[in-house]
């Protein structure tokens, strides 16, 4: 089964002259698709960007947090596992070269669990490995996507 997701990115950085120079214009853009709110995006700051919009490395890290969580919870009722909480700090870690150039080294997730009670602790960590195979977003990217769970009964 194929799925489609379509949305638009519309710059609005230019202060009037373009892209004429390299510090002459935002990094801002609207990213909009049918039905959730806008997106109001930048770069990251590092690369001349505005720190109150999200930046793309930060939807990166973002997108492989909720898509472990969603198809965590999903291999959790497999299970007969109760979460009552869900919190995952994740970090991510990129490096740039002398040209400009940068990738993803990886991602870490840390998700903190409460379950039900203490019987439901040991599947409940390892249906993280599960939702790892799952999670449509890490089986597309090029890099490691490490989990370092915390599983607590209520």
């Amino acid at each position: 089964m194929d799925h489609r997701y379509a949305l638009t990115v519309t710059w609005t950085g230019n202060t009037g002259e373009g892209t004429s120079t390299y510090r002459g214009y935002r990094r801002a853009h609207v990213v909009v698709a049918e039905g959730p709110p806008e997106l109001l995006g930048s770069a990251d700051r590092t690369f001349h960007g505005d720190r109150e919009r999200w930046n793309p490395e930060q939807l990166l890290v973002a997108s492989l947090a909720q898509c472990h969580m969603l198809s965590y919870l999903h291999v959790c009722v497999q299970e007969g596992v109760v979460v009552s909480e869900y919190v995952d700090r994740a970090t991510g870690s990129m490096t740039t070269d002398a040209e400009g150039s940068g990738r993803f080294t990886e991602v870490v997730l840390h998700p903190e669990v409460t379950v039900a009670d203490a019987t439901m602790v040991e599947a409940a960590t390892n249906a993280h490995r599960r939702a790892n195979e799952l999670c449509f977003i890490a089986n597309s990217v090029n890099f490691p996507v490490r989990h370092e769970p915390v599983v607590l009964p209520a």
